[in-house]
């Protein structure tokens, strides 16, 4: 029996991950490098920050501090989403009130910092849905590791079994499916692969494809 669903929230929930391109973009080109949004595509969607910050000090070979970087990024982002917005994914209130309707627990699972996540939560008035809040620093290992997906439902008192897990990077796929959470993928700015595909229950078009499912269920 279903008691809990367990959401991701970039590119999920919100659609920031133009916004952290943009932030990548300008980390990377400061350094003489050229950055395309199909660089970014490639290896940073669902992946912590500092994880991603390790791996541009290596594959750029640059000589920096992660922790400077890592508050930088966040300055350039807090930038960008106040010039800009961060708006919400079609569908995620409609179905945020489905499951508080019909008394599903509801989860975030998000390699954000708690800070973070609940500042943007609050801004779209949607962070009273959420029973639990797990963020990045609440785990040893990030996406694409089950970890995360483990102590959602160890924080919840739920079954993997009794969850589902909305994710839409390739990452967020793999860390559910070995954390034996069955997953549904909406993507945002990449369609997963095959392989990935095969790990999912299935490839959705928006959130509202969500509520589809569990009345069919």
């Amino acid at each position: 029996m279903l008691k809990a669903v367990i959401f991701d929230m970039d590119g999920l929930l919100i659609d920031s991950e133009v916004v952290s391109y943009k932030c990548y973009k300008k980390l990377i080109e400061s350094y003489g490098y050229s950055f395309t949004m199909d660089d970014y595509v490639k290896d940073y969607p669902g992946k912590q920050l500092k994880v991603s910050l390790q791996f541009i000090k290596e594959h750029y070979h640059l000589d920096y501090d992660i922790e400077e970087k890592f508050q930088l990024f966040h300055s350039l982002e807090t930038q960008f989403m106040q010039e800009d917005g961060v708006a919400l994914k079609k569908g995620a209130k409609e179905l945020l009130q489905y499951l508080k309707n019909h008394h599903y627990q509801i989860a975030l699972a998000t390699s954000s910092l708690p800070s973070r996540a609940c500042h943007i939560l609050d801004m779209h008035h949607i962070l009273s849905y959420f029973d639990e809040i797990i963020c990045g620093s609440d785990v040893q290992r990030g996406k694409p590791y089950p970890d995360i997906f483990l102590k959602a439902c160890e924080r919840l008192n739920v079954l993997p079994s009794e969850a589902i897990v909305l994710e839409d990077s390739e990452a967020g796929i793999q860390a559910a499916y070995d954390a034996k959470v069955p997953v549904y993928c909406i993507p945002d700015l990449k369609q997963p692969g095959e392989d990935y595909v095969q790990k999912t229950q299935g490839v959705l078009t928006s959130l509202l494809d969500v509520i589809t499912i569990l009345e069919n269920m």
